[in-house]
């Protein structure tokens, strides 16, 4: 039986952070570039396997080294190293990457940090970042940056404890239901009405002035007196609500205004440290119940997050003054198979809804379960569940809707089902949001009902759905037909090379491919370039070399991709896989002659062109 390896590490699912470098051409660190010749260096020099193995024991398995994956909870290990492509997958919650990419998730350390972290490992010293793994200015920066956030959560802490205008807060959590032992948990403090409260105490120094606004704690005015009176505090007579990372540190302030005012609650900005596209407040606490409950629940409020904990539901996250993201998903999937959205029953609440369920569904594998929770309008969690106590709660999360029906309820909602228009309409409505979803057990069942709604036959509607889907784009992003297993010939090609760049070597025309106008083409050559300009390069080098481009991910997945080639036909199969790619601008001219001659006369020379076209495409056919 597998479990999670003992460790601050263990477990970390903070999603990679990504720079925007140019792709492929240097990388942004600290004051410079590091420059992409050392990344090649490094990858060429860093075992993958030895990396992992210092922090989760593997186990070799024939070529492969296995164990059990540290971002999600398995009894039989799934996570598998590859020493060849210096590249790690786990086949059961999808997650993958290099070395660099590992140390980034594993021990949430920012690009700069794993780089530095493995080039002191094998004695190399990254150009203009210092000789120590924590060293250089933006690390230093960092480390200050946190020890700030410290000071100002036992700061805010304190005055609710002590300042005389701390009742009005103490007050309100009161009136909220709130005992001692739970404000004392979840760290609540207290902002005074004060322009310069936090300021005054933390900001003797114009360094920590600057660290004070770096940090979204306090705000610069361009004009005033000197310079450290232009200095105000971000939160001023507000409930203070810390916000955690998934290390446990204090990332982020949330603030709730007291009496009336505007805005009712007030977030801390982007910065460094806190970014809220991925961050959910109480997760970090949270993990332990999500895990006993096999189950999270996703809320809108800290008090939902807080109120629910104290009635002793402690599996619950909330967002942080923006609806649900993409990464706040994959991250929640990563803890457990089964989330329950919970919103208010209004028409804000169904709206909000709708637009998480397009969020989920391409992260809806099978294994996986998505419901939502519509509460009575005007309800919240914490004033539910304080009504109905935790049992009461636990059996509406138990009646939630499941996302295939919320998602068939909301497409039937927008056609009259008693015109056959209506009908078509339908089919119309769900081709968007079909071709999110993965390949699978949902996906089938879901075309079965809509079938029988549509009063069409389930092939016909497959065929529809599958002709609809999106192809990636240049730059490349992530599609549904890679977890279907229908990539484009430019996909498959890019995917074999990734995973078998000597193939690159195989190639003795590559210009052949330079004119090609097809989505992911670009890559395809630059990838091949690559290998043929540097010879010995991986998975990871090639990797690491889009680190930061809008493709990155998606040259992830295709990396991890299984392909089921034969070690003996890959050759084979990657030359006719270019051949198609060689012959692609052939046909689409032939596709474009020939329905052109359908709808009138071709001129005298476009008729001759077609009549080559086709040839050639007889010829090709019996040479085969």
């Amino acid at each position: 039986m597998c479990a999670h390896v003992p460790g601050a590490g263990t477990g970390t699912l903070v999603p990679i952070l990504m720079r925007q470098p140019p792709a492929y051409l240097t990388i942004p660190v600290m004051a410079g570039p590091i420059p992409d010749t050392f990344i090649d260096q490094l990858m060429a020099r860093v075992d993958i396997v030895s990396v992992i193995d210092q922090r989760i024991p593997l186990t070799q398995k024939g070529k492969e080294f296995m164990a059990c994956c540290p971002f999600h909870e398995e009894k039989t290990p799934s996570f598998s190293v590859s020493q060849v492509k210096q590249f790690y997958h786990c086949f059961g919650c999808g997650a993958h990457g290099t070395a660099i990419g590992f140390l980034m998730n594993y021990e949430n350390l920012g690009f700069v940090e794993a780089v530095t972290t493995l080039a002191n490992s094998i004695g190399l010293e990254v150009p203009g970042a210092g000789s120590g793994p924590r060293d250089g200015a933006a690390i230093q920066r960092s480390r200050s940056l946190q020890d700030m956030m410290d000071r100002a959560n036992a700061w805010f802490r304190k005055q609710l404890e002590t300042h005389k205008g701390s009742w009005l807060a103490r007050g309100y959590l009161k009136e909220r239901g709130l005992d001692q032992e739970t404000v004392e948990s979840f760290g609540i403090g207290f902002a005074p009405e004060e322009w310069r409260g936090l300021v005054g105490e933390l900001g003797k120094q114009q360094p920590d002035l600057d660290l004070l606004v770096e940090a979204g704690l306090a705000g610069r005015s361009e004009k005033g007196g000197s310079a450290a009176h232009r200095h105000y505090d971000r939160f001023r007579g507000r409930i203070i609500f810390p916000i955690e990372n998934l290390q446990g540190r204090v990332v982020g302030f949330g603030g709730r205004i007291i009496g009336d005012g505007d805005p009712k609650y007030l977030n801390s900005p982007e910065t460094p440290l806190f970014h809220k596209r991925t961050e959910l407040y109480g997760l970090h606490r949270a993990r332990r119940a999500i895990g006993q409950e096999k189950r999270c629940i996703i809320v809108e409020g800290y008090l939902d997050v807080i109120g629910l904990a104290q009635f002793g539901i402690g599996n619950a996250v909330a967002t942080l003054g923006t609806a649900t993201t993409r990464e706040h998903v994959q991250r929640l999937f990563r803890v457990t198979a089964d989330i329950v959205f919970c919103f208010d029953g209004d028409r804000a609440g169904r709206a909000a809804a709708e637009k998480a369920m397009q969020v989920v569904l391409p992260e809806m594998h099978d294994g996986r379960q998505a419901s939502f929770l519509f509460l009575a309008e005007g309800e919240d969690p914490d004033t539910t569940i304080r009504k109905e106590g935790r049992e009461g709660f636990q059996a509406r999360l138990d009646q939630a809707t499941p996302l295939p029906d919320l998602l068939l309820d909301t497409l039937t909602g927008q056609a009259d089902m008693s015109r056959l228009d209506g009908q078509a309409r339908l089919v119309s409505l769900a081709r968007p949001l079909m071709a999110q979803l993965p390949e699978g057990a949902i996906r089938e069942l879901i075309i079965g009902r809509l079938s029988t709604i549509s009063n069409l036959p389930d092939s016909r509607l497959r065929e529809d759905f599958a002709r609809s889907d999106p192809l990636p784009d240049a730059p490349l992003k992530r599609s549904a037909r890679l977890n279907r297993g229908q990539i484009t010939p430019v996909a498959m090609a890019i995917s074999m090379v990734l995973q078998n760049p000597s193939l690159a070597g195989e190639v003795s025309d590559i210009e052949s491919l330079a004119e090609l106008d097809l989505p992911g083409a670009r890559i395809l050559l630059e990838l091949l370039e690559r290998c043929s300009d540097r010879p010995g390069q991986n998975t990871a080098n090639l990797l690491e070399a889009y680190r930061g481009s809008d493709s990155h991910g998606y040259l992830e997945e295709l990396a991890a991709r299984s392909n089921y080639i034969a070690e003996s036909a890959l050759k084979t199969q990657f030359s006719d896989t270019l051949d198609v790619l060689r012959e692609e601008p052939s046909r689409q001219r032939r596709l474009q002659l020939l329905e052109k001659s359908r709808l009138g006369p071709l001129r005298q020379e476009e008729r001759q062109e077609l009549l080559m076209l086709l040839r050639q495409r007889a010829g090709k056919t019996v040479r085969r």
